[in-house]
């Protein structure tokens, strides 16, 4: 289960740190993928990617195949080096607006690389009552 944040630096080669409890979790090649509400990057399990790709592929075929080049387009198949980076393409650094700061945050069965600075953004402009509320809505 994907925990926590933890802030890194993208390099003057576009590689970044994965954080060791988040590799585990991944494995040896997982997705870094764009997500589709924001301008975020989603990083899952190869394993995960088929199970979120499943609903889709099993759609009318021209539904399924747009979805599918949508989400496949930009995304990378990745594997860390022996000091734990990976290779972010300019294509995702540019949707997430990461320039050099970049947070890794937690969600469960996924994980999200954002820019720092939209980050901070984000989370200052929580509303703890509007939380609270949804979760509420939810059964918790």
């Amino acid at each position: 289960m994907f925990t926590g944040e933890y802030e890194h630096i993208v390099d003057s080669k576009n590689r970044i740190f994965v954080p060791v409890k988040f590799r585990e979790e991944l494995g040896e090649t997982f997705m870094v993928v764009r997500d589709i509400r924001k301008p975020i990057l989603k990083v899952c399990s190869l394993e995960e990617w088929e199970r979120y790709l499943a609903p889709i592929k099993a759609q009318e075929r021209k539904i399924a195949e747009e979805a599918l080049r949508y989400l496949h387009r930009n995304a990378s198949q990745v594997s860390p080096d022996s000091q734990g980076r990976i290779l972010l393409p300019p294509s995702l650094l540019g949707y997430a607006e990461i320039e050099r700061e970049a947070v890794f945050v937690g969600c469960s069965d996924y994980c999200e690389i954002w820019s720092a600075e939209k980050y901070k953004a984000e989370i200052s402009a929580e509303d703890p009552e509007d939380i609270r509320e949804k979760l509420e809505r939810l059964g918790l």
